[in-house]
């Protein structure tokens, strides 16, 4: 006899402990800073890798779970995630913790999509949906506890605790998982062929895109570095849009991007992933840093926000029902626009409560943003085509992301640099450093208004996203 709530249990303990760590680790980057000596530019490589390397391994979870099974599948990607938060932990230098966060990132990468598949592969239709709202629940709560319980953590037990705290809930959940879950191992398989050069050539590009943005720092005067890393980049993107466009079962249909409703979806979700995710990366070294809060304090200063957007998913899941997505979208992009403008604004003397109140404004524009614009990529494609599409915006999320934390710490410590040259006081060049840089996130937001005008104004059912910024 299958336990229900054992199952639930055990996917909830996988998807809660990944969703945590995407929102934990911001809030300990100024401390990681000071312990590893180095620059602003180069801590965000704690962020980058991981988000990058999630990006990487994601097109591969369709593939894994057809080719060994959903089982081998989870229990694999729960060990790898496991392993690499302890060796997060034990890091003693920069480099091995992003290397660390690569492979934390291989076996988160593939835990969230996994989960889904097998909640709806497991249980029939009159039960999946209370299931998902259970899952779905621990989803919203990670990121929305990450950034406080990082902040007591990080402030008490230092922020190798962040990484370590996983070991536990991941050893719990593989155990879980043979005691619940072993029925899965039953299931056939489907011996798939794999597109190796269209992966290895989007693999190439990715990478090297994040490279090309990071030499901005160092290639300030010849900018050979950069060129020559965007070159390879474009060669590489070229040469897989070119490969794709023959394959039947490639990594993504090329043919898409020829939907303009949906490539201007993808756009919305480009920038406003770039320019949020850059700034969640700010914040701890504003609120921190640059006004004085401990660690606690910063994580529960963010928390009203996740708050907020969790209160707002399910009533933008209604309002899409009965509204134009198009117009809920804008005036999110208005609201995130605000909230940018004010942390900008946010000085020594600022109040907490003008904090606060701009945090809540980043709620609920980020509510008005997640479930409308998963709608429209729905709206946007024949049923048909709709896990290629929320494929590709998942992917571009993410990749949107990490490029928005990389632009916008080589933006942070450009004008630093340029502020401490001309004999600034140092935290006057901070202050000025972080105001150009929430502003530059601003200007993103106030990119996407454009393609946004473009998306389709059709109601549609709601459609669940995991809130990731």
């Amino acid at each position: 006899m299958r336990s229900k709530a054992g199952i639930l249990i055990t996917l909830m303990l996988g998807t809660i402990m990944a969703a945590i760590d995407s929102s934990i680790v911001n809030i300990s980057l100024p401390v990681m800073q000071d312990q590893f000596n180095c620059r602003l530019d180069e801590v965000q490589w704690v962020v980058t890798a991981y988000m990058m390397a999630f990006s990487v391994f994601m097109p591969l979870t369709n593939w894994l779970k057809d080719r060994i099974g959903f089982f081998a599948l989870y229990v694999m990607s729960l060990s790898i995630f496991t392993f690499g938060s302890l060796l997060c932990s034990l890091s003693t230098s920069l480099e091995w913790l992003v290397i660390s966060r690569v492979i934390q990132a291989i076996g988160g990468g593939a835990l969230t999509p996994t989960v889904m598949a097998i909640l709806s592969f497991v249980f029939p239709a009159n039960e999946r949906g209370k299931m998902l709202g259970w899952w779905g629940l621990g989803v919203v709560l990670g990121p929305a506890l990450g950034p406080t319980l990082g902040g007591i953590l990080t402030q008490h037990l230092g922020w190798p605790s962040i990484f370590y705290i996983n070991v536990p809930i991941g050893l719990a959940a593989i155990g879980m998982s043979f005691r619940y879950m072993g029925f899965l191992r039953s299931q056939k398989k489907v011996q798939l062929p794999f597109d190796t050069p269209g992966f290895i050539m989007l693999t190439i590009f990715l990478v090297t895109l994040q490279l090309g943005i990071s030499r901005l720092q160092k290639d300030s005067d010849t900018l050979w570095g950069f060129i020559a890393y965007f070159a390879v980049a474009l060669i590489s993107i070229i040469g897989f849009i070119i490969w794709e466009r023959k394959r039947r079962n490639g990594i993504f249909d090329i043919r898409l991007f020829a939907n303009v409703q949906l490539v201007s979806a993808l756009l919305v979700t480009s920038a406003r992933s770039a320019a949020l995710f850059g700034g969640v990366f700010l914040l701890p070294f504003l609120l921190q840093r640059h006004m004085g809060y401990e660690e606690m304090q910063a994580g529960l200063l963010l928390l009203p926000a996740s708050l907020t957007l969790a209160i707002m998913m399910p009533l933008s899941g209604r309002w899409v029902d009965n509204h134009n997505p198009r117009a809920i979208i804008v005036t999110g992009l208005v609201l995130l626009i605000t909230t940018m403008i004010l942390f900008g604004r946010l000085d020594l003397g600022s109040s907490t409560a003008i904090i606060i109140t701009a945090m809540l404004i980043r709620g609920i524009g980020l509510g008005c943003l997640v479930t409308p614009l998963t709608v429209s990529v729905v709206n946007s494609v024949k049923p048909s085509d709709v896990t290629q599409a929320a494929s590709l915006n998942s992917l571009v999320l993410q990749v949107s992301g990490a490029v928005g934390v990389a632009i916008l710490s080589v933006v942070h410590q450009r004008v630093h640099e340029h502020f401490v040259g001309k004999g600034y006081l140092e935290a006057i060049a901070e202050h000025q450093a972080l105001q150009y840089g929430f502003y530059v996130a601003a200007g993103l937001l106030a990119l996407a208004m454009f393609p946004a005008f473009f998306l389709s104004p059709r109601k549609a059912a709601k459609v669940a996203e995991v809130p990731v910024a």
